[in-house]
């Protein structure tokens, strides 16, 4: 279904009984809703979370941003790599300000904020902007974004920046792929006949490689969050990272818990930058107990 959050229109699945305490999942970069899978989202609704999804704008059936104006991305990446700042359409501010946005239109005071990825970053922002929305933070496979922490692997880094060899259904999904291949994790390798299912499902939804470029810049242009936001986190936090990804190393994780107050982190053996089902079950290990030992406020409206 579409809300109007934070003045755009934004896709959202709602799970879940509606009086169980709200969590709401936040996707990483150019990943619609569904990356969050059925395995992950269906324990915590057995758990009773009520469990909420939604597309990142500028991706999915969320509202694009193909009107802004055009950024060469190739110069902003080069302009962050020298630390000057980077010029976005919008900012992973903006998209926390959606996220929250969803919570009002659902009518929602608070609630447990998860972010895998970019959506970490996402949703350290929603709880150092809104702590008296955010119940609770988990960040999955993300950053603090902190200059001199190690980047993806130099393979990783250049096939991002490759071009696919088509634009047919079938050389898109070959390219994608190829790249979860890179990343995904090592002592979890996913059968790859689902992994082409999954794959089509999701272009078939929707194929959005311009509003991928303009989340990159987003990133890109998020430098203030490790100085000013992280440290202002109060909420209970749980930062949980694999000790194989590739795409953002586990450094990046135990920064993030480091520079969050009170924060515990918890490496997971073998997982890279993926979310297949034993992984699922590894993370949810974790977060169904610690999202259970947090006291439930009933004093925030949205």
């Amino acid at each position: 279904m579409k809300v109007r959050a934070n003045g755009i229109e934004i896709e959202v699945d709602d799970a879940g009984p509606r009086n169980g305490p709200a969590v709401l999942l936040i996707m990483g970069l150019g990943m619609q809703l569904i990356g969050w899978p059925q395995d992950f989202v269906q324990p915590l609704v057995d758990a009773g979370f009520r469990v909420i999804r939604h597309d990142n704008r500028d991706i999915g059936l969320s509202e694009g941003f193909d009107h802004a104006p055009r950024r060469n991305f190739l110069w902003q990446s080069v302009r962050a790599r020298l630390g000057l700042p980077v010029r976005s359409p919008y900012t992973l501010q903006d998209m926390a300000n959606d996220s929250l946005g969803v919570l009002d239109a659902l009518g929602i005071g608070q609630a447990h904020v998860i972010g895998a990825s970019m959506g970490g970053m996402i949703a350290q922002r929603v709880a150092s902007s809104a702590p008296q929305r955010a119940l609770s933070l988990t960040s999955i496979m993300s950053s603090s974004g902190a200059r001199g922490l190690p980047g993806p692997h130099p393979q990783v880094a250049a096939s991002l920046f490759r071009r696919p060899p088509g634009r047919t259904e079938e050389a898109l999904v070959a390219y994608s792929l190829g790249f979860i291949r890179l990343i995904e994790s090592p002592a979890y390798p996913c059968d790859e006949q689902e992994l082409r299912e999954r794959l089509t499902q999701s272009m078939r939804r929707s194929y959005r490689p311009a509003g991928l470029l303009r989340q990159m810049l987003a990133i890109g242009a998020d430098t203030d969050r490790r100085l000013d936001e992280l440290g202002r986190i109060r909420c209970p936090s749980l930062v949980l990272h694999g000790e194989a990804d590739r795409l953002v190393p586990i450094e990046g994780g135990r920064d993030t818990a480091r520079r969050i107050p009170g924060a515990r982190f918890v490496g997971i053996p073998g997982m890279g930058h993926d979310l297949p089902p034993p992984v699922n079950q590894l993370l949810l290990a974790q977060i169904v107990p610690f999202l259970n030992s947090v006291p439930a406020e009933k004093d925030a409206a949205p």
